[in-house]
């Protein structure tokens, strides 16, 4: 079985190189990384709607990176810092995930980061196998 890095090694937030991979896949399977509403390296600002579209489109860009599809997804894991935002992120997320949506968590949890989202998923599809 041959294992796939994505994006290993990258540099973060003040230049310290991160020690996980944006994604891996193996056997067909990919795991993207929690993902945040940053771009250049800064949160993006506006609130829990602008962070959940960010982060969703940020997950959706190394999916596609990887040749994978949203509706590849089989799995998303969500972390609000606010369980006040669950419904607003709801909304965000439905508008991505309409007809066939994928078996999801959502948690309250301390951010890393000073965010108000992360979002990481499990993808898979056979003919990467």
């Amino acid at each position: 079985m041959t294992i796939i890095r994505y994006g290993a090694g990258e540099v973060g937030a003040g230049g310290q190189k991160l020690p996980f991979a944006r994604a891996t896949q193996a056997n067909g399977w990919l795991y993207v990384s929690g993902q945040v509403a940053m771009e250049k390296g800064e949160i993006v600002r506006g609130g829990i709607v602008d962070e959940s579209r960010k982060a969703i489109e940020n997950m959706i860009a190394i999916l596609h990176e990887a040749g994978y599809g949203i509706e590849d997804i089989v799995r998303c894991g969500v972390w609000l810092d606010d369980p006040r935002d669950f419904w607003s992120f709801n909304g965000v997320y439905a508008a991505y995930f309409t007809d066939n949506p994928p078996a999801r968590a959502c948690v309250q949890s301390r951010m890393m980061v000073d965010c108000k989202v992360e979002i990481d998923c499990i993808a898979f599809r056979a003919d990467k196998m």
